[in-house]
């Protein structure tokens, strides 16, 4: 379902010191950083599967993300979603797939959350009928019910990432993207997020990879982890590969780490 190969991205980043005399200077003669984002990434994730994708801050996981969800042309390397090259064939792609990314919403602000999903069906152009079907499931399963009529702006973080979740799946994708679903939420919310996750995966087989530093969340329900670091894989396993010896998996993925150099 899912087959990445040898892909790379290289952000070209300019650069200054502080202050005027810097920034005078930098509008004649500019100086670059090139960031190595990704460094022949691979790996190919089956229909149906859960993966935690995971790393420390920088190590590429957004970027992985962007270009598997089409935002992003990655430099070199291949990528197929369900036979079709994200970047190329945006417009059907996004048919099948439904994207989460915790610090950024597709919610408008300022109206309630059912003018928002009425918008997302004309969007993704859903008949009334899967429209409808969708909308009642994802309302029992998420307890959306009192939600609905209320602008996107009232809602807490927690009452707005059910929201947000539900935008996603309308359509009913086939691979969902979760990047930070469960950040800055409350225990509560965390177990009814992970918990609707769970069912989904069982219920629709809907591919579902997680990008989280919350370890509990990856243990809570994902059984293979893919660990990103510096640009490049640098495990396609278990968490039981890393934890060894330790009490925790926060310690274990730490002295991981620094065994890497990160």
């Amino acid at each position: 379902m899912i087959t990445l190969e040898h892909v790379s991205k290289t952000y070209k980043v300019s650069k200054r010191d502080a202050g005027f005399s810097s920034a005078w200077k930098a509008l004649f003669h500019r100086e670059y950083e090139y960031i190595h984002a990704l460094n022949d990434v691979s790996f190919t994730i089956g229909e149906g599967e859960m993966v935690g994708y995971i790393g420390p801050n920088g190590a590429g996981k957004s970027s992985t993300i962007k270009i598997l969800s089409g935002i992003l042309t990655p430099d070199d390397g291949t990528c197929l979603i369900n036979g079709i090259t994200p970047w190329k064939n945006r417009i059907e792609h996004t048919r099948g797939i439904g994207v989460v990314f915790g610090q950024r919403t597709q919610l408008w602000w300022d109206v309630p959350v059912m003018d928002s999903y009425e918008l997302l069906k004309e969007i993704y152009r859903i008949d009334a009928h899967t429209y409808q079907q969708n909308l009642e499931r994802l309302t029992d399963m998420l307890h959306l019910s009192e939600l609905l009529k209320t602008p996107a702006r009232q809602l807490s973080l927690g009452q707005r990432m059910r929201c947000e979740i539900a935008a996603s799946l309308l359509h009913s994708p086939r691979i969902l993207f979760l990047d930070e679903p469960t950040i800055g939420l409350d225990a509560v919310s965390k177990l009814a997020v992970r918990d609707f996750i769970r069912q989904l995966n069982q219920e629709q087989n809907t591919t579902v990879i997680l990008t989280t530093h919350d370890m509990q969340d990856i243990e809570a329900l994902t059984s293979r982890i893919i660990l990103i670091g510096k640009g490049q894989i640098l495990l396609d396993g278990t968490i039981d590969d890393i934890r060894l010896d330790y009490d925790s998996t926060e310690e274990a993925l730490a002295a991981f780490y620094r065994s890497h150099g990160i």
